[in-house]
């Protein structure tokens, strides 16, 4: 993480807080993981190719393969759990064949349905919390819909939608749940995007701080959210992305 950035943010701010990161393995989930352990939380960073992902030593992470989809094993999961404070939805695909219908189904039981259900399993923890935070991931797309990711760009329209709702339902166990909507972030899934011809230059003509962002920067947000400083922020879905969804 930038060092000065970080730097904003006490060391000490979620020490002895819990938090799970789902997505926790590549690109804005395992950033995101390894900001709330640089920030003194245990984390459960779960993901599949779990052997793959990398994190500094020194951190209390503990990554567990799990994919989201497994309702049982989802469920299992949180029952093992006696304390959770914050958790991270960062689990989620988008691929280029989303108009055919068991691609469509698969996106959309990712990016929507797992997110539902995961939230509701760790509600009944978050409001044991004296902070419950779910904060969920967003997209532009969900302002601007999207020709050829089509099921992306429903689930993450109906993710806003879900946000808002959970944010209702879960205010009597002062639980908030928020989202960030990143823009054009430079991950795993945006470089393979990046060999199409005129992509790259496109995407920065659009952008008025002309560049494309890092994991790290959706991070800082993500533990803004999380954090005491957003105790009257609720239901509300933040757009990181250098200004593309405004130009």
């Amino acid at each position: 993480m930038d060092t000065q950035a970080s730097n904003t943010f006490s060391k000490d701010l979620f020490a002895n807080k819990v938090a799970v990161v789902t997505g926790a393995t590549s690109g804005i989930g395992q950033a995101v993981a390894t900001a709330f352990a640089e920030k003194g939380a245990k984390v459960w960073a779960l993901g599949l190719n779990s052997e793959e992902a990398e994190y500094p030593e020194h951190l209390d992470i503990e990554l567990l393969e799990l994919d989201v989809t497994d309702e049982d094993k989802v469920k299992e999961f949180f029952t093992s759990l006696d304390k959770l404070d914050v958790l991270f939805n960062g689990a989620g695909i988008g691929t280029m064949t989303e108009h055919e219908l068991p691609t469509f189904k698969k996106v959309i039981d990712i990016n929507l349905t797992a997110v539902f259900h995961i939230s509701e399993c760790a509600a009944p923890l978050l409001a044991k919390s004296d902070s419950g935070s779910i904060i969920n991931v967003s997209s532009m797309y969900a302002i601007f819909g999207s020709q050829l990711t089509p099921a992306y760009a429903s689930s993450k329209g109906a993710i806003d939608q879900l946000t808002k709702s959970h944010a209702i339902y879960l205010a009597k166990d002062k639980v908030r749940v928020n989202a960030v909507a990143p823009g054009w972030i430079d991950t795993p899934m945006i470089q393979q995007l990046k060999v199409l011809e005129g992509f790259t230059d496109g995407i920065l003509a659009r952008t008025p701080l002309a560049r494309f962002g890092n994991p790290e920067e959706v991070a800082n947000v993500v533990l803004f959210l999380a954090s005491d400083a957003a105790s009257w922020i609720t239901g509300t879905i933040v757009n990181v992305d250098g200004g593309y969804s405004v130009s």
